[in-house]
């Protein structure tokens, strides 16, 4: 496996850590949930076969440090990041490291949704968009449900704490009338199971400053309409019916383009490493 080689980003209000592998055009994967650079770790050495694969710690998650973290996360945990920030720290990275040329940009969940925002504000610099799930439910019709949702997990996390707040996220994002208890535990890859503890970490902040202005996040359709040439809104074969599934479902028919499947749910990057990266570097062939 091709070692990433390390290097550190500034940006407004934040310092973000960044991995380098490889040779050629540059492809950038964009991190989602509570997840990094690591996440991209199980396919990001046989891309850099083809690609200078580029990923990085958002903003105030792991090793991406803000300028002024907030002293106490549990209790004040300050105000809600912007997703055109992240969409900014992106555009930092392609000025980094492809200066001046469009770049090949992978974005999964809440990465999928800032990835998406780069791309109807400077589409110049993106010669292809794989969105993979990007829970832009305030495209859907019943978007005034999902907002309700959001309210009863703030109000969890605030009255109950992390994991019971978690729970009501999760059960949010089930199918419509799937009742059923956990899903069955799956066997990880060594690596994966390796990042968890950094990914709990990650996780309060994520809840109550990432998801709360990701999902209230409602994208510009009419730009995307005029860059459909250059997305692909792509989701999971096992994630049919859930919640992360139906936008880019529903954009995909509104903009007239096909969505492509991925190996997996919506977590199919961790649980099919191998095959997700060769489906991604099909779908920046196709």
């Amino acid at each position: 496996m091709t070692e990433p080689t390390a290097g550190r980003l500034r940006v407004k209000g934040a310092t973000l850590h960044y991995e380098v592998r490889g040779h050629g055009p540059l492809l950038l994967l964009i991190p989602g949930g509570a997840g990094g650079a690591a996440s991209f770790d199980g396919v990001a050495g046989d891309l850099a076969v083809e690609y200078t694969v580029a990923t990085y710690d958002p903003r105030g998650m792991s090793r991406s440090a803000l300028d002024d973290p907030d002293p106490d996360p549990a209790h004040a945990p300050g105000p809600e990041q912007r997703v055109a920030e992240h969409a900014d720290d992106a555009l930092r990275m392609l000025d980094l490291l492809s200066p001046g040329e469009p770049a090949r940009v992978f974005g999964t969940s809440s990465g999928a949704i800032a990835a998406v925002h780069l791309l109807t504000v400077h589409p110049e610099r993106v010669e292809r968009l794989v969105a993979h799930e990007p829970p832009l439910v305030e495209v859907l019709p019943d978007a005034p449900e999902h907002r309700a949702l959001l309210a009863r997990v703030r109000e969890t996390f605030r009255d109950d704490g992390l994991m019971p707040a978690m729970a009501v996220f999760a059960a949010g994002l089930k199918k419509p009338g799937d009742t059923t208890g956990p899903k069955a535990a799956v066997t990880l890859p060594p690596q994966a199971a390796a990042r968890a503890e950094r990914t709990m970490a990650n996780l309060p902040y994520f809840l109550e400053r990432i998801v709360p202005a990701f999902m209230s996040y409602a994208p510009d359709i009419d730009r995307l309409v005029a860059q459909s040439h250059r997305l692909v809104l792509a989701c999971g074969r096992d994630s049919r019916g859930e919640l992360p599934y139906r936008p880019a479902a529903f954009l995909a028919e509104r903009l007239g383009t096909d969505l492509l499947h991925f190996p997996g749910g919506h977590t199919g990057l961790t649980t099919h490493p191998v095959e997700f990266g060769e489906r991604l570097r099909q779908a920046f062939h196709a």
